[in-house]
């Protein structure tokens, strides 16, 4: 398993070992004591989640505020989509900027986002299958959603249709405007 550091500092992009041969393929998807050396600390996850979309479908860009902030590690299992990751935290030197990154079932990249960024994806393939593992359960009183195309971070996601967005993504802040993070994550547990 390869860990390989994204442009915001903690963002890691990690590609598996794959073994196929005429029969398939086998691969290690997760390793607690080989993903917490590459992170450089303890994570504990406490949620898998699942969710399919239809081509199109962009969902995003989400996040929690502490204390009920997540990181996530996220992977594709069925289909492509073009996975997205804004640093959110103010004290950061890459505050407001993205990185993208491509990631399907083909490819099996998967990509850890600490606490401090906001999330989303735009589905590339007529259907995908998204599987994230979370360090926070899910809490609504602190979710937050900054607009998918917000004219300050001018995300550049590989389609000119517009996107199909749910309407909690459609109502979402810009960006000038959200809750971000003013202090260090970490700092908040």
């Amino acid at each position: 398993m390869r860990f390989t550091n994204s442009e915001l500092a903690g963002v890691k992009i990690i590609e598996p070992s794959v073994y196929g041969d005429e029969r398939g393929f086998f691969f290690e998807s997760f390793n607690q004591q080989n993903f917490e050396s590459a992170v450089g600390g303890s994570v504990r996850f406490v949620q898998d989640n699942h969710s399919k979309s239809t081509k199109g479908v962009l969902r995003g860009l989400h996040y929690q505020l502490g204390p009920k902030a997540q990181g996530k590690l996220v992977r594709v299992i069925q289909g492509e989509v073009y996975d997205v990751v804004v640093d959110i935290r103010k004290f950061s030197p890459t505050f407001g900027s993205w990185f993208g990154q491509i990631l399907s079932s083909e490819n099996k990249k998967q990509v850890w986002i600490p606490e401090g960024f906001a999330h989303g994806f735009l589905t590339l393939s007529d259907t995908a299958e998204f599987l994230y593992k979370t360090t926070n359960y899910y809490a609504p009183e602190f979710e937050r959603t900054i607009r998918w195309d917000d004219p300050t971070i001018q995300i550049n996601w590989p389609s000119d249709l517009a996107p199909i967005v749910s309407r909690k993504d459609h109502m979402a802040k810009d960006f000038q405007s959200a809750d971000v993070f003013t202090e260090d994550p970490d700092r908040l547990k």
